[in-house]
């Protein structure tokens, strides 16, 4: 498996290396000694998956502490234009944006650390977006996020606001400049 790192530390990229032959393909998707050489210690607690349509916009989300959660994300099935941002007070990318393509055919993974709000733009209809998360299990009370088309942000999303569908929790999240973030950067 190779490992990148990106601009924002600890969101990292995983490629799986894909043994293919005429039967298909087999591949390792999550070894926790990879994740260990790596310097991720996540305990995962909780696996969920989303079917979504073309132009679909989920996020940006997390969750506050003491629920912050860690999430190693691919797709199953389609593509996505997947977003990290970071939101860690005192980290020198705070308010800096990642962005990768992740499809069935690249088998690319992100993993997004607590700090972080995640969110995805589906590229094709009926994509299958899985993740695994780390931390604390899911707590309502405990959601956060931000706009996803915050300007300040400028995250390059290739779609324009009048196609994209959202939820209304969605279109609801502040801007980076009235979010109060409760993630501190320790690294």
């Amino acid at each position: 498996m190779t490992i990148t790192e990106t601009l924002i530390p600890g969101v990292l990229i995983f490629d799986p290396k894909v043994f293919n032959d005429d039967r298909g393909y087999f591949f390792e998707s999550y070894s926790k000694k990879v994740f260990n050489d790596a310097g991720i210690d996540a305990d995962f607690v909780q696996d969920n998956q989303s079917l979504s349509q073309k132009n679909t916009i989920r996020g940006l989300h997390a969750q506050a502490p003491p629920y912050a959660q860690g999430k190693l994300v691919r797709v199953l099935q389609g593509a996505v234009l997947d977003v990290a941002v970071d939101v860690r007070k005192g980290s020198p990318t705070y308010g800096r944006h990642v962005s990768v393509e992740l499809t069935a055919k690249n088998h690319r993974q992100l993993w997004i650390p607590p700090g972080c709000v995640h969110g995805f733009l589906t590229l094709v209809d009926d994509t299958i977006f899985a993740y695994k998360v780390s931390g604390g299990l899911y707590n309502k009370a405990s959601e956060i996020g931000l706009a996803w088309n915050d300007p300040e942000l400028a995250i390059g999303w290739g779609i324009a606001e009048k196609d994209a569908i959202l939820s209304a929790k969605d279109q609801e999240l502040p801007g980076l400049s009235s979010f109060n973030s409760p993630f501190i950067y320790t690294r």
